[in-house]
């Protein structure tokens, strides 16, 4: 089943915000200043963001110049190739083993369950799974991963709580090269992104990382929850920072109507979203699709 074959219910809130506003502007009239300044209002309203609204903008005034499209109707179909040409302008990784993912982000946004549900992803494709259990400091954390370690049927190595995060991730790198695993998953501790020491200790984890497994492609990932809306952006940038973000995992895209922070964190970043949780179950993570996406927030 598809991305939007599993959330095209819960996209509906996304849908809405954005669709409404956007129709009306579509709908008679001529393309003058005031529809151009209609229209970026309606898009970063909608969560799309100052930054992306003003790059699609000056897309699309020079695509209608280019093209003579003189009826606002003919602009929605235009609007939409730019919205998937901005997304696609990240591409996403393409995974190459033996492969180590480290899954970073603040408090609260799914990391331990995104953990677990690329360890069912990578077992599915037939890949060997270790997780890393380096986030010692939120209690039962470890005991959290567990389950879904035997969910997806993964190795896990794990420490007491408040033990060093940075020797679990060196004992996880020596049992994955001793082992010859295809995929080694790192769940971080969540960390404020204005903690400096928190941060330091990521930057921690990601030299031993690199002093570990220098032979295996090592990728950094931010979980963010979609519920914020623009307040992903900062986070981005803080933890961007610290250890380059390669991509971007959207947890909650199904219960927002914030889904318009997919084109923002295009139009700020480099990192691409490469997935997006569409549930709890064990399966419910779906590869991110320009094309599904814009398709199902504009009809």
């Amino acid at each position: 089943m598809g991305l939007f074959g599993k959330i095209k219910a819960g996209l509906k809130k996304t849908k809405d915000a954005i669709s409404y506003k956007l129709n009306k502007l579509f709908t008679g009239g001529v393309l003058d200043d005031g529809f151009y300044d209609e229209l970026e209002s309606a898009l970063i309203s909608s969560d799309v963001g100052s930054a992306a609204a003003d790059t699609l903008l000056e897309r699309l005034k020079a695509a209608v110049d280019k093209k003579h499209i003189r009826e606002r109707g003919a602009v929605k179909d235009e609007l939409k190739s730019l919205m998937r040409g901005l997304l696609d302008e990240n591409p996403i990784p393409v995974y190459a083993y033996p492969l180590v993912i480290l899954l970073a982000g603040v408090n609260g946004v799914g990391k331990t369950t995104a953990v677990g549900k690329l360890a069912r992803r990578f077992k599915r494709e037939g890949k060997s799974v270790t997780i890393a259990a380096a986030d010692t400091f939120r209690a039962a954390a470890a005991d959290q991963l567990t389950v879904w370690a035997e969910r997806a049927d993964a190795r896990i190595i794990k420490h007491a709580e408040g033990a060093d995060p940075g020797a679990v991730v060196f004992d996880a790198a020596q049992s994955a090269k001793s082992r010859n695993t295809d995929v080694l998953l790192i769940d971080t501790a969540g960390r404020l992104h204005n903690k400096k020491n928190l941060m330091e200790e990521l930057k921690k984890i990601s030299r031993v990382i690199r002093r570990e497994l220098p032979n295996f492609q090592y990728l950094n990932y931010i979980v963010l929850d979609a519920t914020t809306g623009q307040n992903a952006l900062n986070q981005v940038e803080v933890f961007d920072e610290a250890i380059d973000i390669d991509g971007i995992i959207l947890t909650k895209l199904d219960g927002t109507a914030k889904g318009g922070v997919v084109l923002a964190l295009a139009g700020e970043f480099s990192a691409p979203v490469v997935y997006v949780g569409v549930g709890e179950g064990v399966d419910d993570l779906e590869n991110f699709d320009s094309a599904e996406f814009v398709d199902g927030i504009i009809e």
